[in-house]
């Protein structure tokens, strides 16, 4: 149905990330996937959204000058937000478990920005989920750490995997927000996208 309406658009979908780029998938659209670096830093000022909208506008810089004037352009960010600080994906087992560690018995909020880049508008949009996990043991946070691979991930967990199976107790919001794209949100744009282009 919505390929149906972007048929004469490019779809590019510039994330590594295997979640994002199922849901795009299951979407149903025809889209091609584009990498490019970007050293994910952003200004101390920062807080909240702002952070991952930021981030997400930022991934789409590299990309500004070559695009075509059918392409669309989707970039994203996540970050787990707790007591007002950002964590991002951890850099090893240790930083993985201190994530973790804070986040038990704990209630936290999930943000996922997306910025969507044509050569006419740039529109950056985001969604938030509350996350709350039972006390976790330290068994249980080594456990995930050693079995799965929480580095690719912000807040150092999937919730899709394991530990969000056994540990998440409540969620407010949209569960694939936490998997890394408010993809409700991203049909809703497209299809806006769709009608105007």
């Amino acid at each position: 149905m919505l390929n149906e309406k972007l048929k004469n658009h490019r779809i590019i979908l510039a994330s590594g990330s295997p979640r994002r780029q199922e849901f795009f998938k299951n979407l149903g659209l025809d889209f091609e996937i584009q990498l490019k670096p970007v050293k994910e830093e952003y200004p101390p000022r920062l807080t909240h959204f702002e952070i991952s909208n930021y981030l997400a506008q930022l991934k789409a810089l590299p990309f500004k000058d070559e695009l075509l004037p059918n392409a669309i352009l989707m970039t994203s960010d996540t970050i787990v937000w707790h007591n007002n600080t950002a964590l991002g994906k951890p850099r090893d087992n240790e930083e993985a478990f201190n994530m973790l560690k804070s986040l038990s018995n704990q209630t936290h909020e999930v943000i996922t920005s997306v910025c969507f880049t044509t050569t006419t508008f740039e529109k950056t949009l985001h969604n938030i989920t509350k996350v709350t996990f039972k006390d976790l043991s330290d068994e249980e946070i080594n456990f995930y750490i050693e079995n799965y691979n929480p580095f690719d991930k912000a807040g150092a967990y999937g919730i899709q995997e394991w530990i969000g199976q056994i540990g998440v107790t409540k969620i407010e919001g949209s569960y694939f927000n936490v998997m890394g794209l408010p993809i409700h949100l991203v049909y809703k744009t497209l299809n806006t996208i769709a009608e105007i282009a």
